[in-house]
């Protein structure tokens, strides 16, 4: 019997450790920024493929982006008046909305709502 509730408790850990990763999946763009936004595209971090996303062109804007990936680590990167900024490493797994700030003192850095 000791035998069969060890083998039942492999299967169970073992099958948790073979699912897949949850992935980056749709969310909400947040223009938390003092102005609007142009030309917003995402990558996966540390690659150079450039893609351009649906995002809120003026301040305090919302916008919702239709995504699927199974990384969970990206760049996002804008233009802000006439400035391009980068946000870098966002982490879109398990987030239900990304608020883009940028501060010319502070840098970009992002909010997250899970």
């Amino acid at each position: 019997m000791r035998k069969v509730a060890i083998a039942l408790a492999l299967m169970t850990s073992g099958s948790a450790a073979l699912a897949a990763p949850p992935g980056a999946s749709n969310f909400t763009l947040v223009n938390g920024t003092s102005g609007a936004l142009a030309e917003v595209s995402i990558r996966r971090a540390g690659t150079n493929d450039w893609k351009p996303i649906g995002a809120p062109r003026s301040a305090g804007a919302k916008s919702n982006v239709q995504f699927k990936d199974p990384d969970c680590a990206f760049d996002i990167r804008a233009k802000a008046g006439d400035k391009p900024v980068t946000w870098a490493g966002v982490n879109l797994c398990d987030v239900k909305s990304v608020t883009l700030r940028q501060d010319d003192g502070a840098g970009a850095w992002v909010d997250y709502d899970q």
